[in-house]
């Protein structure tokens, strides 16, 4: 393998210290393999034995490698983008902070890596890969930002989704409106976990029984039951001014493949909440 394209990898071992991960490299390479499918070779692939010493050697200066002072399970090294895919699948604040660092850190590397040429022992073929890969940072930069506003769910992701929900819920800080016509006692479970008032729009045919809410309410007296049919899509509405649509309802949530999306355009966003507080009004 090249100069260049060794510069641009990252260990399971190193990812697993920079990550936090209690159980190491396992953490890592569990994630991995329950989202193979989400890692191609371009992304992620096993190091030989020549290519793992000579990292080793990159990172620990000129020291002489003797037989046992590496591990005899050759890593799995990531590249930019595997960096990237293994932050949407780890999901944490840790893990999404340390990816954002080591992709600016690939940027930093290639720039130094153009400048001072690496002892002329980068190709025109090498310079090229550069200036492609600097094109594909760029592209996933823009949607590691865009991740923060919309995200898919692919089939299973259980509780990434339950978990992405109920970090939503957790956001409003004055009133929150779901609108979910198969609302079952999940609902319960992630509003239980706020202090505000809750309103969920419904329709009567749901999963939440006349029990279920008076139980919840005899303990946490925060949800209002409004029983509307006017609405197909599922929504969450924070504090009268922010929306996320969901294409699943939450109970279903990430057993098929759903995206989440935060509302943008104002316009909508206005239009949508004053059809909401008619309703609102009308069938309280």
């Amino acid at each position: 393998m090249k100069l260049i394209q060794l510069c641009h990898l990252v260990t399971t071992r190193d990812l697993a210290r920079l990550y936090q991960c209690k159980n190491g490299t396992k953490t890592i390479n569990q994630a991995v393999k329950r989202h193979i499918n989400r890692f191609p070779e371009r992304f992620m692939f096993k190091l030989t034995k020549e290519e793992y010493i000579y990292i080793l050697r990159s990172q620990f200066g000129t020291l002489e490698l003797e037989q046992g002072q590496y591990s005899k399970y050759l890593p799995y090294a990531f590249t930019e983008q595997g960096v990237a895919m293994l932050a949407t699948i780890l999901r944490t604040e840790v893990a999404v902070g340390v990816s954002i660092s080591i992709m600016d850190a690939f940027v930093l590397m290639r720039k130094y890596i153009s400048t001072n040429n690496c002892d002329n022992r980068i190709s025109n073929l090498e310079a090229k890969y550069i200036e492609h890969d600097t094109k594909i940072n760029q592209i996933f930069n823009a949607l590691e930002s865009k991740k923060k506003i919309n995200e898919i769910y692919f089939n299973g992701q259980i509780y990434d989704a339950y978990s992405k929900i109920l970090s939503i819920i957790k956001e409003s800080q004055e009133e929150l409106i779901i609108i979910d016509n198969y609302a079952d006692i999940t609902i319960l479970d992630m509003i239980s976990k706020i202090n505000i008032p809750v309103t969920l729009i419904t329709t009567r045919n749901n999963y939440l029984t006349k029990i279920d809410i008076e139980k919840y309410n005899s303990q946490y007296n925060n949800l209002k039951i409004i029983y509307n049919n006017t609405f197909h899509d599922r929504y969450l509405i924070l504090d009268n001014k922010i929306i996320y649509h969901m294409g699943s309802s939450i109970n279903y949530a990430g057993s098929k493949t759903f995206s989440i999306n935060k509302l943008e355009d104002k316009i909508v966003i206005i239009s949508l909440i004053n059809e909401i507080k008619k309703h609102l009004i009308k069938d309280a």
